[in-house]
């Protein structure tokens, strides 16, 4: 049964108040130095792990450190720098087109603003959403990444499938104030603890609150 936005509000305080204690250091694993490294990135993590895309970035941000930078770098080089993260000539051009409009739309610098971000190529809300929270600080959305989808369904927070809808219920029942950091202790207890084919119920300790504990797939053991 579909719970009320009340009840659905009321479970994601109570996970916000869990996860906040498991997770105290919850941030962003990408790393940058600036609005344009998270920007990069982000483009650069679809289908990616961080972790590799850290790999990849500590030699593309020496090589390009301006906005004019990425939009001259020849398309062969920036495949071969960013080759092991997967859809690397997707990456690359949405790379160089995206700074291209940087450098004739925004003087080179990153925008601070959803319609702003979102009207750049190769820039969807999912990428505005994680540099506006985490390089400005804005509060612009609710990052729904595989982790966040995953475990907002798990977790009774929402019943729809696709990223867009899911991020419209969270925004619902998340206070704004914690839009950036719920995305971030979501995504932090999907890696560590619900995975995707192999959640380890057994130990998670928001077996209390989860309606799906011991009952994903994979889990083992008996709730207690």
């Amino acid at each position: 049964m579909s719970l009320s936005q009340k009840a659905r509000a009321s479970r994601a305080a109570a996970l916000a108040d869990a996860l906040a204690a498991l997770y105290p250091e919850a941030h962003c694993e990408l790393d940058y130095r600036n609005p344009l490294e998270l920007l990069v990135a982000t483009i650069l993590s679809a289908q990616c792990t961080d972790r590799r895309v850290n790999i990849v970035t500590t030699t593309l941000f020496e090589r390009c450190k301006t906005a004019r930078d990425y939009a001259e770098i020849s398309q062969d080089d920036l495949e071969r720098i960013v080759q092991s993260t997967g859809f690397f000539r997707s990456k690359a051009k949405n790379i160089r087109a995206c700074c291209a409009d940087l450098v004739s739309k925004h003087g080179g610098e990153v925008p601070r603003s959803m319609e702003a971000l979102t009207a750049l190529a190769g820039v969807g809300r999912k990428t505005a959403n994680v540099v506006l929270g985490n390089a400005f600080g804005i509060e612009a959305g609710v990052v729904v990444d595989t982790h966040v989808q995953r475990l907002s369904l798990r977790l009774g927070l929402t019943r729809q499938k696709t990223p867009e809808k899911i991020e419209t219920d969270l925004i619902r029942i998340v206070p704004r104030n914690q839009w950036t950091l719920f995305s971030h202790w979501m995504i932090w207890h999907g890696r560590r603890r619900c995975d995707a084919r192999k959640p380890d119920c057994a130990k998670c300790e928001l077996t209390a609150i989860c309606p799906s504990a011991f009952q994903v797939a994979g889990c083992t053991g008996k709730q207690a």
